[in-house]
């Protein structure tokens, strides 16, 4: 299976064009759970893939604001590359989304395309995913306030945080998309990203900060300080460690997921995130 087989068409993804500032970026990158998004430019031969702009470079350089200096140089694939050759690439490099590029931008494809073809059977989902799933388990406690909880996922730089009980036994799972769901964004001064809340508003959160894969440079976001109990997913999905990685990719696209715990009986014993699943491809 190539490439061409899983991506998303050319027709089908949204850029953006230089010049043009961070503003154009911003709009598309908190409307949508992308960590990223194509740059082209007109030329006087058509339309030219210059590269992305990611949601780090927003955080990293919040005083700039031209498109070309935010825009950074990617790998790329063609259309007819097989896609477990991609697969590889995405491990390599950490990237969720790769630009599909053959003198112009032909398409995206990513690490769903790929879990959808092991799901699908088009690409080897044979291995158990007790040699996949990782033992470094992100954990947070389900009396936890909320906006502790996030920024326990921001600091371990992980989607997921497994909820544990006052037993320490496992009680559901909170996500970024949790959080997103309930996270209000507030206007801030677009100039510095000075917090507008007061040091003693239990939901103030400074400036340029994250939501899970949502940033939000020079704007502020109030998360609830109810506890995480009351966000989490406590009816999870979860998979043993004899299940192959295919068993695993249908219930991650059937219940739109991106990771499972791995459970021993009633024990808790490690976590299967997609980007895992490449690694038995």
């Amino acid at each position: 299976m190539n490439v061409a087989d899983v991506m998303t068409p050319r027709e089908e993804v949204v850029t953006v064009e230089i010049p043009g500032t961070r503003d154009d970026v911003l709009d598309y990158l908190q409307d949508r759970q992308f960590s990223s998004v194509p740059v082209i430019k007109q030329t006087d031969d058509g339309e030219v893939f210059r590269g992305i702009v990611s949601r780090d470079a927003l955080i990293e350089e919040p005083d700039e604001d031209q498109l070309a200096l935010l825009t950074e140089e990617v790998p790329t694939t063609t259309a007819d590359t097989d896609l477990a050759d991609v697969a590889a690439l995405m491990l390599a490099e950490d990237e969720r989304r790769i630009p599909v590029v053959d003198g112009t931008l032909e398409g995206i494809v990513t690490v769903t395309d790929v879990v959808r073809a092991i799901a699908n059977g088009n690409l080897n989902g044979e291995t158990e995913v007790g040699g996949l799933a990782r033992r470094d388990i992100n954990s947070v406690y389900e009396g936890a306030p909320l906006p502790v909880a996030e920024r326990e996922l921001f600091f371990a730089r992980v989607p997921y945080g497994v909820v544990l009980d006052e037993e320490g036994d496992l009680s559901g799972i909170l996500t970024e998309v949790d959080i997103l769901e309930v996270a209000r964004v507030v206007e801030g001064e677009a100039d510095t990203g000075e917090s507008i809340a007061g040091e003693d508003d239990e939901w103030a959160w400074e400036g340029i900060k994250a939501v899970g894969n949502r940033y939000m440079p020079t704007r502020n976001v109030e998360i609830p300080a109810e506890p995480v109990r009351e966000f989490m997913t406590s009816d999870m999905v979860t998979v043993s460690s004899t299940r192959t990685a295919q068993d695993a990719a249908q219930l991650m696209i059937e219940h739109d997921i991106e990771q499972i715990p791995m459970v021993s009986g009633d024990r808790l014993s490690g976590i299967v995130r997609d980007i895992d699943l490449l690694e038995g491809v």
